[in-house]
């Protein structure tokens, strides 16, 4: 599957037409949208969210400012650095407390049912953008490999290549960069592995081939370049959480009544808009605030 078939290239030519239509069907009460690829295939787009209408931010400020550590501590030139990434062939290894452990080449994950979801995204430092992902559900591997009834989160380990990745030779860091999910989070809908956007594969410097997308959690939880999926029963140390605990939590859920201990959470700098006040789980918390039943939200996660 090419990915002209998961998204038409001339969506992103018209992209403001196809907003502005978007936000008329919504406004007649229906809650997703749906298009035809030129190959004929029907529902191609899918967005799960409430968040269609947003403006996107523009290609080239997402894909010229990122944080990337394994390549530098700038947010700038990432793309330079890592325009020689190898990327392909690819190998994602999903093992641990399941009955079924698979290694999936980037056929596979291309081959998956990839849809495009635009979600926002909320950095932990104060600014967010609006990014048209293609990408599956994370719960189609999982369903896949079968997880045990002892499997309560699944760990992310991104590539350790230090000749490729400059960044991780030395810095005082602990590589690989690590995150993790609850399995319930893990399985839901919004939670997706991404492998394109804006109608093309992903770039190097946006986590190529392969990342994770948890739109309702700050953007340091999705981790880039994924090459390892592991199912677990206790809580695994993550890269910031084990790093600075007190400013990167577990859980990390967007919350602007929970400030950083360094900088309030209760605006940020959406880029291409301005500042903006900022909303419980990023906007998601109707499709997702029942995960956390029981678990005080006003702590620092």
């Amino acid at each position: 599957m090419t990915i002209d078939q998961v998204t038409p290239r001339k969506l992103y030519l018209d992209r403001r037409r196809f907003l502005s239509l978007a936000s008329t069907v919504a406004a007649v009460g229906l809650v997703s949208a749906a298009c035809k690829s030129e190959t004929g295939d029907a529902d191609m787009i899918s967005t799960p969210s409430p968040q269609l209408t947003d403006d996107l931010t523009a290609q080239e400020v997402v894909t010229e400012f990122t944080n990337y550590y394994e390549f530098s501590l700038s947010k700038s030139g990432i793309a330079q650095l890592s325009k020689d990434l190898i990327t392909e062939p690819w190998e994602l290894h999903v093992s641990g407390l399941v009955r079924n452990p698979r290694t999936y080449d980037l056929d596979d994950l291309r081959g998956f049912n990839n849809k495009e979801r635009i979600y926002r995204m909320r950095c932990v430092e104060g600014w967010s953008m609006v990014i048209p992902w293609i990408g599956f559900p994370l719960q189609r591997i999982l369903n896949d490999v079968e997880p045990l009834s002892q499997a309560r989160y699944v760990r992310f380990e991104s590539l350790h290549d230090p000749q490729q990745m400059p960044g991780q030779n030395g810095g005082g860091f602990e590589w690989p960069y690590v995150e993790a999910l609850t399995i319930d989070e893990a399985m839901h809908e919004l939670t997706i592995m991404a492998t394109g956007m804006y109608g093309e594969h992903l770039p190097n410097q946006n986590g190529a081939p392969v990342r994770l997308v948890v739109p309702w959690k700050y953007g340091f939880k999705n981790a880039k370049a994924v090459v390892r999926i592991e199912l677990v029963e206790e809580m695994p140390a993550t890269f910031w959480n084990s790093y600075a605990p007190r400013e990167y939590g577990f859980y990390a859920n967007v919350n602007p009544e929970v400030n950083h201990p360094r900088w309030s959470q209760a605006t940020e700098n959406r880029f291409g808009v301005g500042r903006i006040d900022t909303v419980p789980f990023n906007g998601y918390a109707d499709q997702v605030a029942h995960l956390y039943t029981g678990l005080d939200l006003r702590t620092w996660y």
